[in-house]
């Protein structure tokens, strides 16, 4: 399932940007498509996006405008389709045209594997100071089954001795990882997510993944050993990305 939506205050219109000569949009549901799922969905508000979607062969469907979250959209979008509680639906947001196939694959199975976890999403380490401290780059801290401690923008796990020490970059072996914004649900559980109060932790950090946690409910992560590519979030993003797909290509 994606979610996608014209109106944005930093990139309005970002899921229609051409990339190769396709919306930004229709090359995620190509990637989605190459990662086995049983079927792709577009979940937005704007009729242009559903037009350009279904012109290039996928599904869109039509949801309401004020939802306050990609998931919230996305959990419209399963009732509209009225999916088995025990359905997994795998959120792929709409400006992240370089996600892997495999990567969609790897968190859909993370969460089919830990009959405990509600959610399941994906990280991979950090080995450098600049995305280490950097407030921008989410980070996640797991336990001993691979599920999510807690989520935050400081530098988590703290290397005291390390740091206290003077090193400025992680040292060797402390397990940082880098969360990156793609989702794993059940469908019981997006059913349930919309009553979910917000968390004053999720307030503060500015991460509604924290109100999953703060609930009682379990996230598992796939830890990918290659970088994720991050998305798309502005239009000096998109022109980076533009490098990367060859316009007569079919799928990038």
């Amino acid at each position: 399932m994606i979610p996608a939506r014209y109106a944005s205050t930093r990139f309005p219109g970002k899921p229609l940007a051409d990339l190769g000569g396709k919306p930004m949009v229709v090359r995620v549901c190509a990637r989605a498509a190459a990662s086995g799922a049983a079927s792709v969905h577009v979940a937005t508000d704007d009729a242009r996006i559903a037009q350009a979607v279904r012109t290039h062969g996928f599904e869109a469907l039509m949801t309401r405008a004020d939802h306050a979250s990609g998931t919230d959209r996305i959990a419209e979008a399963v009732a509209q389709l009225g999916l088995r509680d025990d359905a997994i639906v795998v959120n792929v947001q709409g400006d992240e045209p370089l996600i892997a196939p495999a990567l969609i694959a790897q968190v859909a199975t993370a969460l089919a594997s830990n009959p405990r976890a509600a959610v399941s999403t994906a990280c991979h380490p950090i080995h450098e100071a600049e995305s280490a401290f950097n407030p921008n780059v989410v980070k996640v801290v797991l336990d001993a089954q691979g599920e999510a401690l807690y989520f935050s923008r400081a530098p988590i796990p703290w290397a005291r001795d390390a740091y206290a020490a003077g090193e400025r970059r992680p040292p060797k072996g402390l397990p940082m990882y880098r969360h990156a914004g793609i989702y794993g649900y059940r469908v019981a559980f997006l059913k349930r997510y919309a009553a979910l109060e917000p968390s004053p932790l999720e307030s503060f950090e500015a991460l509604e993944q924290l109100r999953v946690l703060w609930h009682g409910d379990r996230i598992a992560v796939a830890v990918s050993h290659d970088e994720i590519p991050p998305g798309v979030d502005t239009p000096a993003d998109l022109e980076q990305v533009r490098a990367r797909f060859d316009p007569a290509a079919e799928t990038g």
